[in-house]
């Protein structure tokens, strides 16, 4: 994905303080936190379709992975755009060109479609459209430079934002939620420099003011699109489609948008998702959100967290075991019948 992350030993649990992600920064101790009482029975909410997420998966996967300059990412990126154009939203495109930690030159473009723009409420849906170009996670050597498909990994994010917006486009106007909801595909999030699996790679981007991860979302909150850009909150969606996905409450989602983070963890607690949306809390990493935190939009981050063990991703994470294998449409409704419900929640 975007985030480096950091395997302790063993012996090293005691008294353990998890890293984070990102080097300068530390998180708090994984911690159970309480789910809360009974609420209030909840408004009435489209049906998310999980066959339907799980087919738009497929079709981004399809192209191949999705590396910018890459025939794959110009037509998935291409496809993605008239996609939402056909379901009659506001869409634009945010071309930009960035180099990479390895010093390659790329073209990318970040892409923004508005369902209801007229509304002065506002909530955001990010994710990231690009693929890793390397899976240098894999624990096959011989597959370290090989890229991914990215399944769980960016496609299946894109995909539950998709069906979203397929259903909401579908809704009479006297059915439709009171906010107004901003898709924001982000591009080049993936293409980072990871201290543990490429040590022996100069990251050309250190000392600099642009971190080597998340470069479409570092654009983006230094160019707002549309201009000015304001929401109530965003939710940034990660690795949400794997088999026996995992959610926790993440450090920075707690302090930067705590409010909109127990508004979805109380939502899916309530649909009968709690298995999937779980009462911990985890340490903070270096993702979008923290660029869209820093533009002024309070964002929550949903990504994959291990439900055992002391590593911070999955074992599919930048390996190319992150294949249309692993999506299971259990995960995909879990996270998006709560995401669509919550656009209907006060």
């Amino acid at each position: 994905m975007r985030f480096r992350s950091f395997r302790l030993p063993l012996a090293a649990l005691a008294g353990l303080v998890l890293l984070t992600g990102c080097p300068d920064k530390k998180s708090t101790e994984t911690a159970e936190t309480s789910a809360p009482a009974a609420a209030p029975a909840l408004p009435k909410a489209p049906v998310f379709n999980a066959d339907s997420a799980y087919a738009f998966t497929a079709k981004q996967v399809a192209f191949g992975p999705r590396v910018p300059n890459s025939k794959a990412h110009i037509a998935c990126g291409n496809w993605l755009v008239a996609k939402l154009k056909s379901y009659k939203l506001k869409v634009m495109e945010q071309p930009f060109e960035a180099m990479t930690f390895d010093g390659t030159n790329i073209h990318a473009r970040n892409i923004i479609a508005q369902y209801q723009p007229q509304a002065v409420r506002r909530v955001a849906i990010f994710g990231h459209w690009d693929t890793r170009p390397f899976a240098d996670a894999d624990p096959d050597p011989k597959k370290k430079n090989k890229p991914m498909d990215g399944a769980s990994d960016g496609a299946s994010a894109v995909a539950v934002a998709l069906e979203m917006a397929r259903i909401l486009s579908q809704l009479p106007e006297a059915q439709a939620p009171g906010v107004g909801v901003d898709f924001i595909f982000f591009d080049a999030e993936d293409w980072g420099h990871d201290e543990t699996t490429q040590k022996d790679l100069k990251n050309q981007l250190e000392g600099g003011s642009t971190d080597s991860w998340c470069l479409g979302s570092q654009y983006w909150g230094t160019h707002l699109l549309p201009a000015n850009y304001k929401a109530e909150y965003g939710v940034l969606l990660d690795m949400v489609g794997a088999k026996g996905g995992s959610f926790t409450r993440e450090e920075t989602s707690r302090t930067k948008a705590l409010f909109a983070l127990d508004k979805i963890w109380n939502v899916g607690t309530q649909l009968g998702y709690s298995d999937f949306f779980r009462y911990e809390d985890t340490g903070g990493i270096t993702d979008d959100h923290v660029y869209t935190n820093n533009a002024g939009i309070p964002t929550v981050d949903i990504y994959d967290h291990p439900r055992y063990g002391t590593d911070y991703f999955p074992p599919y994470h930048h390996a190319t075991a992150d294949n249309m294998s692993i999506i299971d449409r259990k995960t995909l409704k879990a996270v998006g019948q709560t995401m669509t419900q919550v656009l209907f929640v006060d």
